[in-house]
């Protein structure tokens, strides 16, 4: 069932903190779905759906749905990391087009500033129930190393270089600079990035995203509902998701779920990756966002190098403005979830609502994808492609 033209993205909420130790996890939830409500124009009463992932406290939805005092008809938990909130905007799509409910609140948050969570560099026991856990947790992997062996390999397969890497955070910084919630805001250099420390070779602390506390949330409505408001409207035309593993043992590091992903969202849409005027791509590291830019056809694959050198992801600057918030690179990255502020910022952008420094001039047709779990070991990626009507 193809949902192109089905539902729209009709509230869209980052919350501005990047730190809340006096916060609980069920209140920045609450926090972020009033503020999606109230832009939209929407009320509590209104929602009669609510989407989740693990970042939510207690039972999920279960728990959220009795906090927030909600009547709903319709939930979902599906959780793949930080590909997650595509994939609830591409289920809520889904369950407004067959009925199941006509205004779906999403919602994300986490507090892993507050909670000294370190969240690349430590190893993640996991449940011992888990399959891998036995195979991999000896070997002590982390997030960090584990995207580190992409990074190595790309570089060895296609010539790619750590200076070619860093213009993607200097990409980030450039934007972050206008964002003042952003955590971190100084322009930087390809020379600084290569000169902060070495976390896991070849990626430097500058390669890495920040940890920030915080959340967002988003409204997918019917068509009819989002005609009545008065709020410009973000047409959703076309998702994909996919799941990337290790093929049994025959572990390529070269490519992410992305190039399975992309193709689907963009033959739903009908429309074609140089037809893209902004991408919000998910950033956990510098090394994530060159390979979904090739996997999502924005280049050739083992061109990433070449395509994310000299600025060409500043807005204003280069072919692909990316990441106009600073991204998680440089503004907000909150409980190991960062793609609900790819979705958010898209929204921005084809709202016409994004800081006047990086506002992409008519901005009419905008991409957001996310990535879960680890390139190095298994992931989630999810496509979203949207249109500004």
């Amino acid at each position: 069932m193809s949902i192109n033209g089905k539902a729209y993205i009709v509230g869209a909420y980052e919350h501005p903190t990047r730190k809340a130790p006096d916060k609980s996890l069920a209140q920045l939830h609450a926090e972020v779905a009033l503020g999606a409500l109230a832009d939209a124009g929407l009320g509590k009463d209104d929602v009669d759906g609510y989407f989740c992932a693990g970042d939510a406290p207690g039972m999920g939805p279960l728990s959220m749905v009795d906090y927030l005092n909600l009547r709903v008809r319709h939930v979902d938990s599906t959780d793949t990391g930080g590909s997650s909130y595509l994939i609830h905007v591409a289920h809520a799509a889904e369950a407004i087009a067959l009925g199941k409910c006509r205004v779906a609140l999403i919602t994300l948050a986490g507090r892993p500033r507050s909670e000294g969570m370190a969240t690349g560099t430590a190893p993640r026991a996991g449940n011992p129930g888990i399959p891998e856990i036995q195979f991999e947790y000896p070997y002590a992997p982390t997030v960090a190393n584990m995207y580190a062996m992409c990074a190595m390999r790309h570089m060895h397969q296609f010539g790619t270089t750590s200076e070619q890497l860093a213009w993607i955070k200097v990409a980030a910084s450039h934007h972050a600079q206008h964002n003042p919630h952003a955590l971190l805001r100084e322009v930087v250099t390809v020379a600084d990035v290569l000169a902060s420390p070495m976390i896991a070779d070849p990626l430097h602390r500058l390669d890495c995203c920040v940890i920030t506390d915080g959340g967002g949330a988003l409204i997918v409505a019917h068509p009819e509902i989002a005609k009545s408001l008065n709020r410009p409207r973000v047409k959703i035309l076309g998702v994909g998701e996919a799941v990337k593993g290790q093929f049994g043992g025959e572990v390529d590091l070269t490519f992410s779920g992305a190039a399975w992903s992309g193709p689907r969202a963009f033959a739903e849409a009908g429309v074609a990756p140089g037809d893209i005027q902004y991408a919000s791509i998910y950033d956990s590291f510098t090394i994530t966002v060159l390979m979904q830019i090739e996997d999502l056809g924005f280049c050739e694959k083992g061109m990433g190098g070449r395509f994310v050198a000299d600025g060409n992801l500043i807005s204003g600057v280069g072919k692909l403005p990316f990441n106009t918030d600073g991204g998680g690179l440089c503004n907000n990255h909150p409980a190991n979830r960062g793609g609900m502020t790819k979705v958010i910022e898209a929204v921005r952008q084809l709202r016409g609502e994004a800081h006047p420094a990086v506002q992409v001039k008519n901005c009419a047709l905008a991409l957001a994808h996310g990535t879960g779990g680890s390139l190095g070991l298994r992931h989630g990626s999810a496509t979203l492609i949207m249109e500004r009507e």
